[in-house]
């Protein structure tokens, strides 16, 4: 922080006020239809008893569709009179049995192969694949038919129905055989399921009770200022994002029918003067490569530009920003220590609006040490439209503080996202204590070198932090410091916590409350905040139920 708490929060002073500035997606495929397993080769015809013209052999009954059986073999010389008729052709179906020799007299002659054996007892056809729940992948190919064994008439098992589509899938597995047919010919393969795609952003397990506000709703796409790719993923290049990010304005990606990485070799520079909209269309990943903050937006006022960036169906990851203001040395401890820059892995932004909507946000870092600057997913300075998030998921980003999402003099509302081993990787915390250090930083006596918030991070006045529909989980703050869910200070006591549908479990950090008024006095281990008043509703919040 670059200030200090009211003095009745001098016992907190030291936990610190940063005012620095600071989806290949494959779904659960569906499983194909089993191949029909074939029947055995049908045994010969026993050898004719002696009397008139043996009687033809019956006809195989065909599966449906059945899998290979190999042809009956010929039935056996007869014995005795007169010539034994041949076994009649069997009469197929897709695939009948052999038909079994004809019975001769004295001196029959063998019957001939019956043109499909019959085999063992009907084969179930086997049941159709059932479809991936999200776009279903392809169904591989259905296995044929093992040989047929003989006995009873019996029709070869159906060949395996496709996996139904979903609407993009997993590959369907082989479709699984009906019961023992007799022999028939070569099964036809399973057809390809379609392929899926589980895109899965935001809460799993909770929704906001009361909705998700406008501000926080995907906006409208029908009207594209900017079309990156034109079909294919090799058209989908950095420079056309960059040229269309440069430009602003509404911009969709035309990459073909799969997912698609677009690796960021250079920050996204996003235009202040006017509203940008970016969709991915759940099917484009951004990629920092672990080098480059992937997107800027820098206004040089203050809580006053109008426009703003929103990001949609879209994920962010690798993202990292690279500190190059330090913090003087050596300073002993506990004077402060590390960066006084390096905010927002993945995006930066400096008075304007966020909105972020059914997004993914993995291995985005910012400057690791430092008292105020933070942010490894998301840092958001002196915003006047605030920020405003739904529907969307935080994993493993990091920072020295907020080590998912920061703001500084910037409201926060968010709603049905998931937060979860995201780190604050600073320690100390923040305070402003001449006595323990001489040095000056930021115009302080700074000492602590950040952790705070290790998925949620809010500072400044009359800014208020709403969180519905959330799950915050097994995030970690840094050593001596605070906020493992969320740190919220409201220096002149002037924001609201309201904290609705909301769990917040299994985060470590330290914590503390301070309000003014209000019957919630307490919101547990996992927060540290002073405010004017906390609103507490249908949530589970570690420490307090």
């Amino acid at each position: 922080m670059r200030r200090s708490l009211l003095s009745a929060l001098s016992l907190l002073t030291w936990l610190g006020c940063s005012n620095s500035e600071s989806f290949d997606f494959t779904g659960d495929g569906g499983e194909g239809g089993g191949t029909g397993a074939a029947g055995t080769t049908g045994g010969a015809g026993a050898s004719g008893r002696g009397g008139t013209t043996g009687a033809a052999g019956a006809s195989g009954r065909g599966g449906a569709t059945g899998v290979a059986g190999t042809t009956g073999v010929a039935g056996a010389s007869g014995r005795g009179g007169a010539t034994g008729a041949a076994g009649a052709s069997g009469r197929g179906g897709a695939t009948g049995a052999a038909g079994a020799s004809g019975r001769g007299g004295t001196t029959g002659a063998a019957g001939a192969a019956g043109a499909s054996g019959r085999g063992g007892t009907t084969g179930a056809a086997g049941a159709s694949g059932r479809g991936g729940a999200g776009a279903g992948a392809a169904g591989t190919t259905g296995a044929a038919g093992a040989s047929g064994r003989g006995g009873t008439t019996g029709a070869a098992g159906t060949t395996g129905a496709a996996g139904a589509a979903g609407t993009t899938g997993a590959a369907g597995a082989s479709g699984r055989g009906g019961a023992t047919g007799t022999a028939g010919t070569t099964g036809t393969a399973g057809t390809t399921g379609a392929a899926g795609s589980p895109w899965t952003a935001g809460n799993p397990n909770g929704s906001c009770s009361s909705g998700v506000p406008t501000m926080a709703q995907a906006a409208s796409v029908a009207n594209p200022t900017a079309v990156v790719g034109t079909g294919s993923a090799a058209s989908c290049t950095f420079a056309a994002l960059q040229a269309a990010a440069t430009a602003g304005g509404i911009i969709t990606f035309n990459c073909g029918a799969n997912p698609v990485t677009i690796p960021v070799t250079a920050t996204l520079n996003i235009p202040s003067t006017k509203n940008t909209v970016i969709d991915g269309g759940r099917k484009i990943t951004l990629d920092g490569g672990g080098a480059v903050q992937i997107m800027r937006f820098h206004s040089a006022n203050f809580q006053a530009n109008n426009f703003g960036l929103t990001l949609q169906h879209i994920a962010l990851v690798n993202g990292k920003s690279t500190p190059t203001e330090m913090i003087p040395s050596p300073r002993p401890a506990p004077c402060s220590q590390g960066w006084n820059d390096g905010e927002g892995g993945a995006v930066y932004m400096r008075d304007g609006f966020l909105v972020v909507v059914d997004s993914i946000f993995t291995n985005n870092q910012a400057a690791p040490v430092g008292p105020d600057t933070g942010g490894g997913a998301i840092y958001v300075l002196g915003s006047k439209g605030g920020v405003w998030i739904s529907n969307s998921t935080f994993t493993n980003n990091q920072g020295s503080n907020a080590g998912a999402v920061g703001g500084l003099f910037a409201e926060l509302n968010i709603y049905n996202s998931l937060f979860t081993g995201n780190k604050a990787t600073g320690n100390g915390a923040n305070g402003n204590e001449p006595d323990k250090c001489s040095f000056m930083n930021n115009g302080q006596n700074q000492t602590g070198s950040g952790g705070n918030g290790a998925a949620i991070y809010s500072d400044g006045n009359d800014v208020n932090v709403t969180l519905c529909g959330d799950a915050v989980m097994n995030n970690m703050a840094g050593t001596g410091a605070f906020g493992g869910g969320l740190f919220y200070t409201s220096n002149n006591f002037g924001g609201v916590l309201t904290i609705r549908d909301t769990t917040m479990t299994g985060n470590t950090g330290g914590s503390w409350t301070q309000v003014q008024s209000g019957s919630v006095t307490s919101a547990g281990t996992a927060v540290g905040t002073n405010c004017r008043s906390i609103t507490l509703s249908n949530s589970t919040l570690q420490g307090v139920n």
